[in-house]
């Protein structure tokens, strides 16, 4: 046998656009792996463990309640405020977890990334997953609240086929989550203060979404500012498909995924250009 046949070539990543999809799939144990690690390592050391997956938006529920319907008494369109401000917690909360977890990405792995190869797009892209298994949790408490009011306090089941589209909606959120994060990743590596603007920004992120309030609330002035966000109509959607209030805007999804695929696309362009070169600037 001719021993250069026997020599494999490992060469760095020429385009910042080269995306090794090869790769991930061959790397697929290791995305398991990672799904596995980061649903055990966030509650490991906890009293209460996965319950905490529906304490934590049972309790802000409830504080959305006493907050924005009781004190600032914020209009639900008629729905039973436990059911609206549930739906909007449980899909904010898997965009929140999404866009946390990747925009750290090259922060809280630095000491792998320094030392053996594989494709980086594996850690965002387990983040997105593992969360999805919190969010399907969060997800079941929502339909059996959702069950006690129709069968109990005479809601109306208001669900259109619009409902089928649910998991559009919910790779749509991950997948803009997982966008800004590789862009806010790629920047922190140089910038580090950036980090101190992350929760801040997240949290008017989420009042420039129509999360706590439906978005016939908002002054019309202010409508068309807050559908200049991408994630508006889909919020939207979700609530007119499963609570019968809100809009399904065709032209807002289709902007919000036009959007997305430009936003991810520089992100790829930008996280590919940041890992050549992180590991100097970290």
């Amino acid at each position: 046998m001719n021993p250069q046949d026997q020599i494999s070539h490992i060469e760095p990543k020429k385009k910042w656009l080269d995306v090794d999809i090869k790769g991930l799939v061959r790397y697929k144990t290791l995305y398991r792996m990672n799904i596995k690690r980061d649903i055990v390592t966030q509650y490991k050391q906890t009293i209460l463990g996965p319950l905490w997956y529906l304490i934590q938006p049972m309790l802000t529920t409830v504080m959305y309640m006493f907050v924005f319907g009781g004190l600032a008494g914020i209009s639900t369109d008629g729905v039973p405020q436990p059911l609206f401000y549930m739906a909007g917690v449980c899909m904010w909360g898997y965009f929140q977890q999404c866009f946390t977890s990747c925009s750290n990405v090259f922060a809280a792995n630095q000491g792998v990334f320094g030392k053996v190869y594989f494709p980086r797009l594996i850690v965002p892209l387990s983040s997105i997953t593992s969360n999805l298994i919190r969010f399907a949790i969060q997800l079941l408490m929502f339909i059996l609240i959702y069950v006690y009011f129709v069968l109990f306090k005479d809601f109306d089941a208001a669900i259109s086929w619009h409902i089928l589209l649910f998991p559009i909606f919910v790779a749509m959120v991950g997948l803009h989550a997982m966008s800004w994060g590789l862009i806010i990743t790629s920047l922190t590596t140089k910038y580090r203060d950036l980090n101190m603007l992350i929760g801040f920004g997240v949290q008017l992120l989420m009042y420039a979404t129509p999360v706590i309030y439906p978005l016939s609330f908002a002054p019309k002035q202010y409508q068309m500012l807050l559908n200049i966000n991408p994630l508006t109509p889909i919020f939207e959607a979700f609530k007119y498909s499963c609570l019968g209030v809100g809009t399904f805007d065709v032209w807002g999804i289709l902007y919000s995924s036009v959007t997305l695929v430009l936003v991810m696309f520089f992100a790829v362009i930008l996280f590919n250009r940041t890992e050549q070169r992180f590991m100097d600037t970290v």
